[in-house]
């Protein structure tokens, strides 16, 4: 069954369209990520332009985000406090990076930029992340016991502007928390991604934010950075094709509340290597498609057509 996606400009099975959202909705609410960073690459392969892609995959990471938002928001598990501050920042950087992403289209040089940022991002970060929880499965196999040294402070608990946040049991700086936000917002606009692959990690093991309330505070800002990025990009760029965003948040939204529920029944460690293994995964599939010649070395396009 296939349906018209006009923006793309491309007919596509809607059944297919249907099981992308779904596995990313069931995946963001599992590892409280946005799913943007599995989305926009699963689009691009299926021959959808970058550009639509990053710009509609925010779309999606907004309506599975919410869908696991509210499951977290009626367990107690979301600092507002911090979510906000999170907020504040992202809202800026998603402004940056939207033009960020409207210059580089008009240099012709999006495409490229977004594949090597995938790239590096995937790679990069599902390495540290998969050595980390390699580590920590072996050492509970081992009955090896890890002291956690909170009192132990490094250059992020020194800076000024110091701020209370009660629901995470944490006294901290608003800089880096803000500066987490801003880094995430431009990735927002820029890749299209939610920026939940990164943000968990950073306020897991840098700014040392218990882990309780990571995931659900993740989302709450994931909501309206990926919700502000995807209108400014529909108003700025014209890259949102609302059809396809529909198909992909219907799925999504319902998939997601599933995921939650399993992520609870899995050990910490155990979440972070697969979702280790799925950013390696899809880090490893971009860089295949990018430095392998294709199969058509020429290809022809109507020149002058609406760039």
């Amino acid at each position: 069954m296939s349906i018209y996606l006009p923006i793309a400009e491309l007919s596509a099975n809607i059944l297919i369209i249907l099981g992308m959202g779904a596995a990313v909705g069931f995946l963001s609410g599992m590892f409280g990520v946005g799913g943007g960073f599995l989305i926009t690459p699963l689009l691009i392969f299926y021959n959808v332009p970058p550009a639509i892609a990053v710009a509609t995959g925010a779309n999606q990471v907004v309506a599975s985000s919410i869908s696991g938002a509210i499951t977290h928001f009626r367990r107690g598990t979301i600092d507002l406090k911090l979510g906000t501050v999170l907020l504040l920042g992202g809202l800026l950087g998603a402004t940056v990076g939207i033009w960020i992403f409207s210059a580089l289209r008009a240099l012709g040089q999006l495409d490229l930029v977004i594949s090597l940022l995938y790239v590096a991002l995937l790679t990069s970060v599902g390495g540290l992340m998969m050595w980390e929880s390699v580590n920590a499965m072996r050492r509970a196999r081992n009955n090896e016991t890890v002291t956690v040294k909170r009192a132990q402070h490094n250059w992020v608990h020194r800076l000024p502007f110091k701020m209370r946040f009660k629901k995470s049991k944490i006294y901290l700086s608003v800089i880096p928390v803000a500066g987490l936000g801003f880094g995430v917002g431009v990735l927002t606009s820029v890749m299209g991604v939610g920026g939940g692959f990164i943000m968990v990690p950073a306020m897991i093991y840098l700014l040392r934010i218990p882990t309780s309330v990571v995931v659900g505070t993740s989302l709450f800002q994931i909501i309206f950075v990926s919700t502000y990025s995807t209108i400014v990009q529909a108003v700025t760029n014209h890259t949102v094709d609302i059809v396809l965003a529909f198909i992909l948040m219907l799925s999504g939204v319902v998939a997601a509340q599933y995921g939650v529920r399993v992520g609870q029944k899995l050990k910490a460690e155990q979440l972070r290597a697969l979702l280790a293994l799925l950013i390696l995964a899809v880090g490893l599939r971009l860089a295949i498609d990018l430095f392998l010649p294709p199969a058509d070395l020429y290809s022809i396009a109507r020149s002058g057509a609406g760039q």
